[in-house]
């Protein structure tokens, strides 16, 4: 079976999947200086829970926006396993597509990952948004090349700001605002809708440059830990998968199988 590890700014994902079918996920946070022991400690235990032995793990691929972490879980990979890890866009596990932009090596490992992914699932020209640490959004056209895209802000971000630089602000939870209206009464709820409804409103904006800039009809897809709260109040996305950069692991290790 394959374990993939999705090492984001915020979290690293494990997933393990027999073939294209994914059969367990696990979550922590990112913190480049835990070691390859300490990471053993915590997985190995995991397995367990969910009935799976050391010994069935035969191949590791790493995905890594986090240059620093990937040393550790190679660590991990080699100590713990017996296995050799693949790294994603390297190697055997390079992307295999076409990177049409100014400087192809700059593109993060998590949006070559969506992009193979999206590109193998759906097919035909795409625009994949991802709503993690930074909300980016990215174009890959039918023939599966990336074409470019845009970085903004992720909402927590743009949240921390607001309230890291002003004296009275408080600390809010992102959800949806409780009411329809626009017009906020209190704090609270100004806050929420100005972050909410201007993240709609930046989201559907910006696509819809792109779609015009693509000039063909293209799919949009919606992935990330935010992307189920937003697609509930906008009707932008054709589908929203939270396993993609995952999936887009798989389908690496599969190739370089």
């Amino acid at each position: 079976m394959l374990l993939a590890a999705d090492v984001g700014n915020t979290n690293v994902v494990f997933a393990l999947y027999d073939g294209r079918a994914q059969k367990a996920r696990w979550r922590i946070a990112t913190d480049p200086r835990r070691t390859g022991d300490e990471y053993a400690v915590w997985l190995l235990q995991l397995l367990t829970i969910e009935g799976f032995a050391r010994s069935d793990v035969t191949q590791i691929i790493i995905g890594s926006v986090v240059p620093r972490a990937v040393h550790n879980l190679t660590v991990l990979a080699q100590k713990y396993f017996g296995v050799e890890p693949l790294i994603a866009g390297q190697g055997a596990a390079g992307w295999g597509m076409a990177v049409d932009v100014e400087e192809p090596r700059s593109l993060g490992a998590d949006r070559a990952l969506n992009a193979i992914a999206a590109h193998e699932k759906y097919g035909g020209d795409l625009i994949v948004i991802d709503f993690g640490t930074a909300t980016t959004f990215d174009a890959i056209d039918f023939n599966g090349a990336y074409k470019g895209g845009i970085i903004a802000p992720g909402i927590n971000l743009s949240l921390d700001a607001l309230v890291g630089n002003t004296a009275k602000l408080p600390r809010i939870a992102i959800e949806a605002p409780r009411s329809a209206s626009v017009i906020g009464t209190n704090t609270e709820d100004q806050m929420l809708i100005g972050v909410f409804w201007g993240y709609v409103a930046m989201t559907e904006g910006l696509t819809a440059k792109m779609k015009a800039e693509i000039g063909r009809p293209a799919k949009v897809f919606a992935t990330g830990g935010l992307a189920l709260l937003f697609d509930r109040h906008t009707a932008l996305f054709d589908h929203v998968d939270s396993d993609l950069t995952l999936d887009g692991l798989a389908i690496l290790a599969e190739r370089a199988a």
